[in-house]
Protein backbone atom coordinates (compact mmCIF):
# COMPACT_ATOMS: atom_id res chain seq x y z
CA UNK A 1 0.00 0.00 0.00
CA UNK A 2 1.64 3.58 -1.27
CA UNK A 3 1.90 5.77 1.96
CA UNK A 4 -0.14 8.55 2.95
CA UNK A 5 1.69 11.72 1.59
CA UNK A 6 1.02 13.26 4.99
CA UNK A 7 3.12 10.74 6.96
CA UNK A 8 4.70 12.74 9.32
CA UNK A 9 8.64 13.06 9.51
CA UNK A 10 10.58 15.00 11.86
CA UNK A 11 14.65 15.50 12.17
CA UNK A 12 13.73 13.95 15.76
CA UNK A 13 11.96 10.53 15.76
CA UNK A 14 8.56 10.57 14.37
CA UNK A 15 5.31 11.99 15.98
CA UNK A 16 1.59 10.33 15.14
CA UNK A 17 -1.38 11.50 13.88
CA UNK A 18 -4.45 12.92 16.03
CA UNK A 19 -8.07 12.78 14.78
CA UNK A 20 -10.25 15.62 14.25
CA UNK A 21 -13.82 15.09 13.20
CA UNK A 22 -16.21 16.94 10.95
CA UNK A 23 -15.86 20.80 9.41
CA UNK A 24 -15.10 23.52 9.74
CA UNK A 25 -12.27 22.27 13.05
CA UNK A 26 -10.15 24.93 14.71
CA UNK A 27 -7.71 25.34 17.31
CA UNK A 28 -7.85 28.42 19.32
CA UNK A 29 -5.27 31.52 19.05
CA UNK A 30 -3.62 32.34 22.32
CA UNK A 31 -2.39 36.34 22.62
CA UNK A 32 0.32 36.17 24.45
CA UNK A 33 1.86 38.58 27.43
CA UNK A 34 0.21 42.33 27.15
CA UNK A 35 -3.52 42.28 26.86
CA UNK A 36 -6.14 42.28 24.01
CA UNK A 37 -5.45 42.12 20.18
CA UNK A 38 -7.70 44.73 18.41
CA UNK A 39 -10.37 43.56 16.54
CA UNK A 40 -9.82 43.04 12.68
CA UNK A 41 -11.53 45.62 10.39
CA UNK A 42 -14.49 45.36 8.21
CA UNK A 43 -13.24 43.72 5.13
CA UNK A 44 -11.34 41.07 7.76
CA UNK A 45 -7.93 42.85 7.53
CA UNK A 46 -5.77 43.98 9.91
CA UNK A 47 -6.15 47.45 11.59
CA UNK A 48 -2.75 48.97 9.92
CA UNK A 49 -2.99 52.48 9.39
CA UNK A 50 -2.29 53.42 5.79
CA UNK A 51 -3.53 50.66 4.49
CA UNK A 52 -6.42 49.94 2.64
CA UNK A 53 -8.19 46.37 0.83
CA UNK A 54 -7.22 46.89 -3.05
CA UNK A 55 -10.87 47.38 -5.04
CA UNK A 56 -9.39 44.75 -7.64
CA UNK A 57 -6.72 41.96 -8.23
CA UNK A 58 -3.51 43.77 -9.50
CA UNK A 59 6.85 39.65 -12.24
CA UNK A 60 8.68 38.94 -9.83
CA UNK A 61 11.89 40.48 -9.36
CA UNK A 62 15.54 38.87 -8.03
CA UNK A 63 15.76 38.31 -4.73
CA UNK A 64 17.36 40.85 -2.72
CA UNK A 65 19.30 41.11 0.52
CA UNK A 66 22.12 40.33 2.97
CA UNK A 67 20.53 36.31 3.02
CA UNK A 68 19.21 34.47 -0.14
CA UNK A 69 15.57 33.23 0.06
CA UNK A 70 14.89 29.50 1.39
CA UNK A 71 12.96 29.19 -1.71
CA UNK A 72 15.82 29.33 -3.88
CA UNK A 73 17.95 26.41 -2.21
CA UNK A 74 14.91 23.90 -3.39
CA UNK A 75 13.47 26.00 -6.77
CA UNK A 76 17.33 27.63 -7.89
CA UNK A 77 17.30 31.50 -8.06
CA UNK A 78 14.57 33.30 -9.30
CA UNK A 79 11.99 30.84 -10.06
CA UNK A 80 11.35 31.23 -5.91
CA UNK A 81 8.18 30.99 -4.77
CA UNK A 82 7.09 34.58 -4.23
CA UNK A 83 5.73 37.11 -6.58
CA UNK A 84 5.03 40.63 -6.63
CA UNK A 85 1.95 41.69 -8.76
CA UNK A 86 1.90 45.39 -9.47
CA UNK A 87 1.38 47.52 -8.27
CA UNK A 88 3.37 46.63 -4.96
CA UNK A 89 1.13 47.85 -2.27
CA UNK A 90 2.75 46.15 1.23
CA UNK A 91 3.04 48.47 4.06
CA UNK A 92 5.75 47.77 6.44
CA UNK A 93 4.69 47.06 10.10
CA UNK A 94 6.96 48.68 13.05
CA UNK A 95 5.15 48.13 15.68
CA UNK A 96 6.07 44.44 15.55
CA UNK A 97 6.68 43.61 19.07
CA UNK A 98 2.72 43.95 20.12
CA UNK A 99 -0.02 40.65 19.24
CA UNK A 100 -0.12 39.82 16.51
CA UNK A 101 2.67 41.08 14.59
CA UNK A 102 4.91 39.04 17.08
CA UNK A 103 3.89 35.93 15.98
CA UNK A 104 5.51 36.24 12.76
CA UNK A 105 8.89 35.38 12.95
CA UNK A 106 12.35 35.96 10.93
CA UNK A 107 14.16 32.88 10.04
CA UNK A 108 17.92 32.55 9.33
CA UNK A 109 18.60 28.98 8.48
CA UNK A 110 21.72 27.08 7.97
CA UNK A 111 21.50 24.41 5.71
CA UNK A 112 22.99 21.26 5.68
CA UNK A 113 26.27 22.50 3.58
CA UNK A 114 26.91 25.29 5.72
CA UNK A 115 24.93 27.78 2.96
CA UNK A 116 23.14 30.30 4.76
CA UNK A 117 19.22 31.30 3.88
CA UNK A 118 16.18 33.54 5.32
CA UNK A 119 12.61 32.74 5.43
CA UNK A 120 9.50 33.12 7.60
CA UNK A 121 7.40 31.16 10.44
CA UNK A 122 4.67 31.73 12.62
CA UNK A 123 3.82 30.47 16.06
CA UNK A 124 0.88 27.74 16.36
CA UNK A 125 1.39 27.09 20.02
CA UNK A 126 4.32 27.58 23.01
CA UNK A 127 7.46 26.22 21.42
CA UNK A 128 6.58 25.30 17.77
CA UNK A 129 6.56 27.04 15.13
CA UNK A 130 4.34 26.54 11.41
CA UNK A 131 6.22 26.98 8.07
CA UNK A 132 7.15 25.62 4.63
CA UNK A 133 8.40 22.16 4.07
CA UNK A 134 11.21 23.53 2.14
CA UNK A 135 12.14 25.70 5.04
CA UNK A 136 12.95 22.75 7.05
CA UNK A 137 14.02 20.70 4.48
CA UNK A 138 15.65 21.13 1.00
CA UNK A 139 15.03 19.62 -1.73
CA UNK A 140 16.48 18.65 -5.27
CA UNK A 141 19.30 21.35 -4.76
CA UNK A 142 21.56 19.79 -7.32
CA UNK A 143 24.27 20.99 -4.61
CA UNK A 144 26.45 18.38 -2.91
CA UNK A 145 25.23 17.97 0.76
CA UNK A 146 22.73 20.86 0.64
CA UNK A 147 19.68 18.64 0.73
CA UNK A 148 17.72 16.77 3.68
CA UNK A 149 17.45 18.65 6.97
CA UNK A 150 18.56 21.93 7.22
CA UNK A 151 21.07 22.14 10.10
CA UNK A 152 19.80 24.83 12.06
CA UNK A 153 16.94 27.90 12.44
CA UNK A 154 17.73 31.12 14.44
CA UNK A 155 14.62 32.25 15.27
CA UNK A 156 13.46 36.14 15.59
CA UNK A 157 9.80 36.64 16.74
CA UNK A 158 8.24 39.94 15.71
CA UNK A 159 11.51 41.18 14.92
CA UNK A 160 12.46 44.87 12.99
CA UNK A 161 15.40 45.33 11.50
CA UNK A 162 17.90 46.31 14.20
CA UNK A 163 14.92 46.18 16.69
CA UNK A 164 14.82 42.75 18.70
CA UNK A 165 11.55 42.41 20.38
CA UNK A 166 12.34 38.31 21.89
CA UNK A 167 15.24 35.65 21.32
CA UNK A 168 16.99 34.90 18.98
CA UNK A 169 16.12 31.49 19.55
CA UNK A 170 17.93 28.39 17.77
CA UNK A 171 16.00 25.29 16.66
CA UNK A 172 17.67 22.23 15.61
CA UNK A 173 14.52 19.91 15.74
CA UNK A 174 12.40 19.74 12.77
CA UNK A 175 8.81 18.69 11.41
CA UNK A 176 7.75 17.89 7.62
CA UNK A 177 6.04 15.21 5.54
CA UNK A 178 6.52 12.36 3.60
CA UNK A 179 4.87 14.16 0.59
CA UNK A 180 7.71 16.99 0.51
CA UNK A 181 10.50 14.71 2.12
CA UNK A 182 10.44 11.95 -0.43
CA UNK A 183 8.48 13.51 -3.01
CA UNK A 184 8.83 16.95 -3.11
CA UNK A 185 5.64 17.77 -4.46
CA UNK A 186 4.35 21.22 -3.57
CA UNK A 187 0.76 20.22 -2.60
CA UNK A 188 2.41 19.23 0.94
CA UNK A 189 5.13 21.63 1.34
CA UNK A 190 4.49 22.01 5.32
CA UNK A 191 6.40 21.78 8.00
CA UNK A 192 7.69 22.85 11.24
CA UNK A 193 10.19 24.10 13.94
CA UNK A 194 10.50 22.67 17.38
CA UNK A 195 11.66 25.12 19.76
CA UNK A 196 13.43 24.39 22.98
CA UNK A 197 11.65 26.97 25.01
CA UNK A 198 8.01 28.22 25.26
CA UNK A 199 9.03 31.13 23.80
CA UNK A 200 5.32 31.20 22.50
CA UNK A 201 3.63 31.82 25.69
CA UNK A 202 4.99 35.17 25.75
CA UNK A 203 4.49 35.86 22.15
CA UNK A 204 0.86 34.08 21.31
CA UNK A 205 0.19 32.00 18.14
CA UNK A 206 -2.27 31.62 15.81
CA UNK A 207 -4.44 29.54 15.97
CA UNK A 208 -5.65 27.61 12.64
CA UNK A 209 -8.65 25.64 11.17
CA UNK A 210 -10.31 23.88 8.36
CA UNK A 211 -12.86 25.14 6.79
CA UNK A 212 -14.84 24.64 3.55
CA UNK A 213 -14.46 25.71 -0.28
CA UNK A 214 -17.42 27.92 -0.13
CA UNK A 215 -16.59 28.94 3.70
CA UNK A 216 -12.60 30.22 2.01
CA UNK A 217 -13.93 31.73 -1.44
CA UNK A 218 -15.69 34.08 1.09
CA UNK A 219 -12.41 34.92 3.26
CA UNK A 220 -9.93 37.40 3.16
CA UNK A 221 -6.34 36.53 3.23
CA UNK A 222 -3.65 38.05 5.17
CA UNK A 223 -0.01 37.69 4.96
CA UNK A 224 3.04 39.23 6.60
CA UNK A 225 6.28 37.85 7.00
CA UNK A 226 10.12 39.18 5.75
CA UNK A 227 10.33 39.67 2.51
CA UNK A 228 14.18 39.95 0.92
CA UNK A 229 13.74 43.05 -1.72
CA UNK A 230 13.39 45.21 1.70
CA UNK A 231 15.12 46.46 4.35
CA UNK A 232 16.68 43.32 6.06
CA UNK A 233 14.30 41.86 8.60
CA UNK A 234 11.70 44.13 8.58
CA UNK A 235 8.30 43.10 8.44
CA UNK A 236 6.03 43.74 5.80
CA UNK A 237 1.81 43.34 5.24
CA UNK A 238 -0.87 43.00 2.76
CA UNK A 239 -4.40 41.62 2.74
CA UNK A 240 -6.82 39.80 -0.99
CA UNK A 241 -9.80 38.20 -0.74
CA UNK A 242 -9.00 34.27 -1.38
CA UNK A 243 -9.46 34.13 -5.34
CA UNK A 244 -9.73 30.32 -5.61
CA UNK A 245 -9.28 26.85 -3.83
CA UNK A 246 -8.40 23.49 -4.83
CA UNK A 247 -8.22 20.27 -2.83
CA UNK A 248 -4.48 21.09 -0.94
CA UNK A 249 -4.08 24.66 -2.29
CA UNK A 250 -5.27 28.22 -1.46
CA UNK A 251 -4.90 30.58 -4.19
CA UNK A 252 -5.06 34.79 -3.54
CA UNK A 253 -3.30 37.63 -5.52
CA UNK A 254 -1.62 38.89 -1.86
CA UNK A 255 2.05 40.51 -2.86
CA UNK A 256 4.59 38.73 -1.71
CA UNK A 257 8.48 38.24 -2.10
CA UNK A 258 11.21 35.91 -1.93
CA UNK A 259 11.83 35.01 1.98
CA UNK A 260 7.96 35.04 2.85
CA UNK A 261 8.39 31.45 2.34
CA UNK A 262 6.13 29.80 5.25
CA UNK A 263 4.23 32.91 6.20
CA UNK A 264 0.85 32.60 7.31
CA UNK A 265 -1.58 33.17 5.42
CA UNK A 266 -4.78 33.74 7.87
CA UNK A 267 -8.36 35.23 7.89
CA UNK A 268 -9.61 37.46 11.40
CA UNK A 269 -12.52 36.38 13.20
CA UNK A 270 -13.36 38.72 15.65
CA UNK A 271 -10.73 39.90 17.70
CA UNK A 272 -8.80 35.89 16.80
CA UNK A 273 -6.74 35.12 13.87
CA UNK A 274 -6.54 31.48 12.35
CA UNK A 275 -4.19 30.26 9.56
CA UNK A 276 -5.67 29.06 6.59
CA UNK A 277 -2.81 28.21 4.64
CA UNK A 278 1.44 28.44 4.68
CA UNK A 279 2.66 30.37 2.12
CA UNK A 280 4.65 28.63 -0.20
CA UNK A 281 4.57 29.33 -4.07
CA UNK A 282 4.11 32.25 -6.43
CA UNK A 283 2.62 32.45 -9.95
CA UNK A 284 2.14 34.77 -12.77
CA UNK A 285 -1.19 36.18 -11.80
CA UNK A 286 -2.04 34.67 -8.27
CA UNK A 287 0.31 32.85 -5.14
CA UNK A 288 -0.58 30.15 -3.77
CA UNK A 289 -0.56 28.11 0.24
CA UNK A 290 -0.69 25.01 0.74
CA UNK A 291 -4.29 24.38 2.18
CA UNK A 292 -4.69 23.68 6.21
CA UNK A 293 -6.84 20.47 5.86
CA UNK A 294 -7.76 17.74 7.91
CA UNK A 295 -4.55 15.85 7.26
CA UNK A 296 -2.09 18.99 7.70
CA UNK A 297 -4.53 20.36 11.12
CA UNK A 298 -3.70 16.51 12.34
CA UNK A 299 -0.21 17.16 12.05
CA UNK A 300 0.05 20.93 13.74
CA UNK A 301 -2.07 19.48 16.51
CA UNK A 302 0.87 16.87 17.51
CA UNK A 303 3.45 18.68 16.26
CA UNK A 304 2.04 21.80 18.75
CA UNK A 305 1.81 19.23 21.81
Amino acid sequence: MPQDPHTPVSSEPPVGLLPADGQPVFQPPGTGEGGEPAPGGSTGTEPVEGYELPAAPEAADAFGGPLPDIGEASFGPRTGPETVHPPDDRVQITNTCVYPWRVHCFLEITAADGSAWLGTGWFIGPHTIATAGHVVFIKNSGVPGRDGWVRSIKVWPGRNGGTVCYGPVVSTNFRSVTGWTASGDENYDYGAIILPTDLGAQTGWFGFGVWSDADLLQVTGNIAGYPADKPYATLWYDARRVDSVGPRKVYYDIDTFGGQSGSSVYRIIGSDRYGIAVHTYGGARVNSGTRITTPVYNNFVAWKA
